[in-house]
């Protein structure tokens, strides 16, 4: 299992349809969560993965947000507890500092998962909200 890292114009149409079906399993179907998951912001991303026998196991994707900040987003683990998860947050956080020069990282991170990002140095900036149904906060890392 090797980890990829594409701009969305890198990646091939089957690597673009894997990507777009381990996100439809993990946040539609797992969370039962009806939302628009294709946008514009795929096409100016760098998408962090790792593939083996034919199905992304990890993924997220990084894009500046604005001058200064990069975002991390749609994180997801199909193949949880081998430590994954953790390895593609630095490998996005890296991307953020080297490809974006960025200052900081902004994350809106499902409420569940802040003790994993507070791992990685990521603190909580914002009260919980809800987006889409799920509760959710902002969390930011200070490169």
């Amino acid at each position: 299992m090797d980890l990829t890292v594409k701009t969305f114009s890198e990646l091939s149409n089957d690597e673009l349809y894997l990507i777009l079906q381990a996100r439809a399993r993990v946040f539609v179907v797992e969370q039962n969560c009806a939302y628009l998951d294709i946008d514009d912001i795929d096409r100016r991303s760098y998408h962090v993965f790792y593939l083996s026998n034919g199905q992304i196991d990890a993924y997220l994707r990084v894009y500046l947000k604005e001058p200064g900040v990069a975002q991390i987003g749609r994180v997801l683990t199909i193949e949880r507890g081998k430590g994954l998860g953790i390895d593609l947050l630095k490998e996005g956080i890296e991307i953020c500092r080297n490809k974006f020069n960025a200052k900081s990282v902004y994350i809106e991170a499902q409420s569940y998962a802040i003790g994993f990002y507070e791992k990685a140095g990521f603190k909580v900036i914002s009260g919980e909200y809800l987006e889409d149904g799920i509760p959710h906060v902002n969390m930011k890392l200070v490169l």
